[in-house]
């Protein structure tokens, strides 16, 4: 659906079409006409358009565009981390004290790229005391680092809204937040928040490998009334980017390596976040990264100069952009562009955000899009590939003109404010922006009530319905590979030595993993303490990355020696049993020092996994749930294989040579 008939859909044509909402209000009176009430935002004793709820959204719109300063207008056009009290994001803690629903009114000053931890050119504000940016930078869009419970979130977000409405013309605040409902071993802030309080699923590679689009949307529902609960109201998220380039650190992001399947996933998250078009309970999404960002030289990642070019040796660049027509038909309600450079292709080589023939010619003209061009944190300032000759004034002209609403990263309007003033003909394009962000927030009823319950909160985050939902999911997503001499389910009374292995990214790892044993009778097998006790050794292996934001531009490789994990200890131990390997896939590992030729018979059993729990595996490999989940993704059969593969073209493309686990492939009882 179009994002402005999105919009228009359940707003109200006219007077006559008038239900009473629920308002919330701090500090605004409420105004009575002819029996309705409506909230006084701007304190001026009157009913205005932009407090008449009764009225269309682009009226309303065009009403407040027309009363904001253009101060006011530049301010909220930026979306900035914000801090609660206690809460130390990007920077050394500076107490022991836990975060607090307070508000953290210190300024966040970077010399650094907080991400890379290069030297930036200028300094820049990553986030601004919450006061102050509501009260003196006009600041709106807020994103949301912080790891806090239910109620200290709900709490913080009441108290962020009381502060909006109190200030000038009274406009809410929106909340935005990287995922926070996936197990995943590489949360970093800007990517994923890791464990919540919030109801926990697979990663989004498992989600992907359940292939059930209705569960899919159930876990997105789910998730939106924990969301909403706490006073979030926009994801960053999801990747709607393919894993079509192994290496890439960023693929445990994504939903695989299929363009239209992943197409249908992003279809059923934006119908269970936003619901057929945004409304009071939807959480609006950002569907990322434009046009496509899998497909890296050699893997590399545009956060860093040596990542900043995107390739396609195989011509899949309109392959990449099945997804983000999908999500355009669903309604997204927000599109976020890379920082990548496209090489050799019909477009200026210019990062995307700056990119007005990727942005308004291929995005809005050619495909459509009406919603929310949201840049990614930091293309001003800390990533301007293409643009790095240009100052941040002529940097910040190229973007509007190119046709980017709203910018992430900065808390400080200071250099967008001179831009449109050396611009004037610039603020047509700022209007328009404003329009849009501001028909967002009228879709989400925010202008009307933008609290929420706080003891309520705590009893929707992870209620034990929403648990046994996620429960299910974490059990779908697991792939049986291979089940030789059918090991598997597991007999009863099998003795079982089960390992975990996981070690972090450093020194070369070393030693054992770690002895999983349930409480006796947990299940139909008896657990034991030591491999030689064993009929069957369970070895769940769950390589370690280099971080995302650690690399150095040093090649990227797959094998599990390069991902901590010691080889000969693992070749050692496996060789002492029959042996059921279970591999937890962040990315396509290339396991042929472990599993090859010479030792597939030490592993009749192979299985994956996403990200999911030691109970959820045991389920499986003890029957009393048939595995189901399919690979999201080909992983490569060597090293060799890895280099010698193209970028930008899905693994099941790659010829017979490639694989080891195919596309798709996935074994039931």
């Amino acid at each position: 659906m179009a994002f402005l008939a999105a919009f228009q859909i359940g707003q109200g044509s006219s007077k006559a079409n008038a239900r009473q909402p629920v308002l919330g209000t701090r500090s605004a009176r409420i105004l009575e006409l002819s029996g309705l009430k409506f909230k006084d935002l701007n304190k001026n004793g009157k009913l205005d358009a932009y407090e008449d709820w009764r009225l269309a959204a682009p009226a309303r719109a065009a009403d407040l565009v027309a009363r904001m300063s253009v101060a006011e207008k530049v301010g909220f056009m930026l979306i900035s981390s914000t801090r609660l009290q206690n809460d130390w994001s990007f920077e050394a803690p500076k107490s022991k004290d836990p975060i607090g629903s307070g508000f953290n009114e210190e300024d966040l000053v970077a010399t650094t790229n907080i991400f890379t931890h290069a030297p930036l050119p200028v300094p820049m504000m990553t986030a601004a005391g919450t006061t102050k940016a509501v009260t003196q930078f006009h600041l709106r869009h807020f994103i949301l680092r912080a790891n806090a419970s239910p109620r200290i979130t709900a709490e913080w977000a009441n108290r962020l809204q009381a502060l909006c409405e109190s200030n000038g013309l009274g406009i809410p605040a929106i909340v935005a937040s990287n995922p926070r409902n996936h197990i995943t071993p590489t949360a970093a802030p800007g990517t994923s928040v890791g464990t919540t309080a919030f109801s926990q699923w697979p990663g989004e590679l498992g989600l992907s490998a359940m292939r059930d689009l209705t569960l899919t949307r159930e876990f997105a529902d789910i998730a939106r009334q924990e969301w909403a609960a706490t006073g979030l109201r926009k994801g960053y998220m999801y990747m709607a980017d393919l894993a079509t380039e192994p290496r890439w650190q960023r693929i445990d992001g994504t939903f695989g390596e299929d363009a239209a399947w992943t197409g249908k996933m992003i279809t059923a998250l934006l119908l269970g976040f936003q619901g057929p078009q945004l409304n009071a309970s939807s959480v609006a999404l950002t569907i990322k990264h434009f046009p496509g960002g899998g497909a890296g030289l050699g893997g590399q990642d545009p956060h860093f100069v040596w990542g900043k070019k995107e390739v396609f040796p195989g011509g899949r660049f309109d392959n990449n952009l099945i997804p983000f027509r999908a999500a355009i038909k669903a309604g997204a309600s927000a599109i976020m562009p890379y920082y990548s450079i496209p090489a050799d292709t019909k477009y200026e080589p210019i990062a995307y955000g700056y990119n007005k023939g990727v942005i308004h010619d291929l995005l809005r003209t050619q495909l459509g899009f009406t919603g929310i061009i949201n840049s990614d944190t930091g293309p001003i300032e800390m990533m301007p590939w293409g643009a790095e000759s240009l100052s941040i004034t002529q940097r910040y002209h190229q973007a509007l003109n190119a046709g980017v609403n709203l910018f992430s990263g900065t808390a400080d309007p200071t250099e967008l404010l001179k831009t449109v003033q050396n611009n004037p003909a610039d603020l047509p394009l700022i209007n328009e922006s404003v329009r849009l962000l501001l028909l967002e927030k009228f879709a989400l009823g925010l202008f009307e009530n933008p609290y929420v319950d706080e003891a309520a909160a705590e009893k929707i985050v992870n209620n034990l319905r929403f648990q046994a939902r996620a429960a299910v999911a974490l059990r779908k997503s697991v792939v049986l590979l291979r089940n030789d001499a059918k090991i598997l389910p597991l007999k009863a009374r099998t003795k079982v030595y089960f390992e975990t292995y996981q070690k972090k990214f450093g020194p070369p790892a070393s030693g054992p993993g770690e002895v999983y044993r349930p409480s006796p009778n947990a299940y139909p097998v008896e657990f034991v303490a030591t491999p030689e006790e064993a009929d069957v050794i369970l070895l769940w292996l769950k390589p370690t990355a280099k971080p995302l934001f650690a690399s150095d531009g040093a090649p990227i490789l797959l094998s599990l020696s390069k991902n901590t994990v010691e080889v000969a200890y693992v070749n050692a131990l496996t060789a002492k049993k029959p042996t059921v390997l279970v591999l937890n896939y962040s990315s396509p590992w290339v396991i042929d020092e472990v599993y090859n030729a010479g030792t597939k018979g030490h592993f009749p059993g192979v299985l994956a996994t996403f990200g999911t729990t030691p109970d959820a595996l045991l389920d499986v490999l003890t029957g009393r749930f048939n595995p189901s989940g399919k690979m999201p993704f080909t992983t490569p059969i060597s090293e060799a294989a890895v280099q010698s593969q193209q970028e930008d073209v899905p693994g099941y493309d790659e010829g017979p040579a490639y694989p080891l686990f195919k596309y798709n492939e996935g074994l039931s009882y």
